[in-house]
């Protein structure tokens, strides 16, 4: 598989763009581990395996579990995950098919039960941020594989390879 456009060489300013929203959902008081959860569900709806691959890699990194990762995918038929997780797990199933349901009230009620407002909002932007990157990653075939993540923890920026979408984690912490 060959990319088809290096997007970020192309369009900088996009990835600037891109970028700091995903600063500002890294630094929003969300946690890591409930992030990187979202953005492998959201991945897997989405069919993006270079996302999958770079969520489950950093979700690793972070101390998350093989049972829980192998387990998002079916999430609502196990028990590893928490009510927090379990709504926010559901919100992003439904903000990513939001053409298909957009977004059930019983759904909006169970996210807003478990999150503020502002929570809620922060959670809603991270899931746009990943459905961003899996559409930039789709449509321009990113290599699957090519991601490594930065030492664990680091709480800097986490950008390596040529490829720019691996910038993604710009401020991973």
């Amino acid at each position: 598989m060959e990319p088809r456009i290096e997007y970020a060489e192309v369009a900088p300013g996009a990835m600037t763009a891109m970028l700091g929203l995903e600063t500002y959902v890294h630094h929003c008081g969300l946690e890591r581990s409930l992030i990187e959860l979202v953005k492998v569900r959201a991945s897997q709806i989405n069919g993006c395996a270079y996302c999958v691959d770079m969520h489950t890699k950093d979700a690793r990194t972070a101390g998350e579990t093989e049972q829980r990762l192998y387990a998002v995918v079916a999430w609502e038929e196990t028990p590893f995950f928490t009510e927090r997780e379990r709504a926010a797990l559901a919100w992003t199933e439904a903000v990513t098919l939001v053409g298909q349901g957009h977004v059930p009230d019983a759904i909006y009620e169970q996210a807003r039960r478990t999150f503020g407002e502002r929570e809620l909002i922060d959670l809603t932007l991270a899931i746009i941020a990943i459905n961003g990157w899996n559409r930039l990653a789709i449509s321009f075939r990113t290599v699957p594989g090519t991601y490594q993540p930065a030492a664990k923890d680091t709480g800097g920026i986490e950008a390596q390879g040529s490829q720019a979408h691996e910038s993604e984690h710009a401020a991973d912490d």
